[in-house]
């Protein structure tokens, strides 16, 4: 915050704690041009449908909450942020509470994890502790694209079959986990034109066993030799070094109806599993792993 700002938010905080104090001691009783009778109520002198308004004082505990309000919210931004870039005197920040907090469950996060630490992640998979540990850091990191199950949804893969992009061992899943993953199937539009891309399609039934064209599926083999097979294996058994999924089988990430899987030959997909590696340190990383290993061998 700038030095202009910073005196703008004092300024606005002084200027209210005063009016505010002004409006409630210079206005506690109206002072009155004659004296009154003996008995006589004091009135404001506001009359409404022959309704006198009556001069009675605030009742004591309002007044007296009123100030201790004030009084606070004084003590409240000297002791902490709240003037400009004051950063009060107990020098509190909300990043750093934040942090202190991140290190102590760090802390305890880490002594429990020690009791697990000559378990591999294959024995970790089937402790039932390790799983529910594994199953919140899940539900934290992974839940919002996977689903709360590891189902997946459209372009977040299923992580509880055993299809797997990039390896589903233990290995390959934690790599995937801390580093990330970017995949990147190119557009094919304008470099195969309409016929090829259903030729392709019909060739792509007939790898997973559906209902094709022999002919379409004929000629599309040819085009898949050409511009496919180089990532997708001539078999369409897919390639899991480049991420490349197994066309031969029925798993399809972004959809397997004919109109979808022609959109993904036409204009390519852009798939991006972050890195959690700097979210996560190596020991969440393992109960994770153990968690994902698992899922698919329910």
């Amino acid at each position: 915050m700038s030095s202009f700002w910073s005196i703008w938010v004092i300024a606005i905080f002084a200027i209210t704690v005063v009016g505010v104090c002004w409006v409630l001691f210079a206005n506690r009783r109206i002072e009155l041009d004659e004296p009154l009778k003996d008995d006589e109520p004091r009135k404001t002198g506001h009359v409404s449908d022959g309704i006198e308004e009556y001069d009675n004082p605030l009742p004591a505990w309002w007044f007296n909450m009123f100030v201790i309000t004030v009084v606070f919210s004084v003590i409240y931004v000297l002791l902490y942020p709240g003037l400009g870039n004051f950063p009060g005197f107990l020098g509190w920040t909300s990043t750093g509470q934040w942090q202190q907090q991140e290190a102590e469950a760090d802390q305890r996060f880490a002594q429990l994890a020690a009791r697990f630490e000559d378990l591999t992640i294959e024995e970790l998979s089937l402790h039932p502790e390790a799983v529910k540990i594994g199953a919140r850091l899940f539900g934290n990191n992974c839940a919002v694209c996977h689903g709360s199950d590891g189902g997946g949804a459209y372009g977040f893969p299923d992580l509880t079959d055993k299809d797997w992009l990039y390896g589903g061992s233990p290995e390959a899943i934690e790599t995937s986990i801390r580093n990330g993953r970017r995949g990147a199937m190119p557009a094919w539009s304008g470099i195969i034109d309409d016929g090829q891309i259903n030729q392709v399609t019909e060739y792509l039934f007939k790898l997973s066993g559906r209902d094709h064209v022999a002919g379409e599926a004929a000629a599309g083999e040819k085009v898949y030799a050409t511009y496919c097979a180089a990532c997708h294996g001539v078999d369409g058994g897919g390639n899991q070094a480049l991420g490349a999924p197994d066309l031969s089988d029925a798993v399809w990430l972004y959809g397997r109806s004919p109109e979808l899987i022609k959109a993904s030959i036409r204009s390519g997909r852009q798939g991006v599993m972050p890195a959690q590696g700097e979210m996560l340190h190596a020991g969440k990383i393992r109960f994770l792993t153990a968690y994902v290993y698992g899922l698919s061998r329910q």
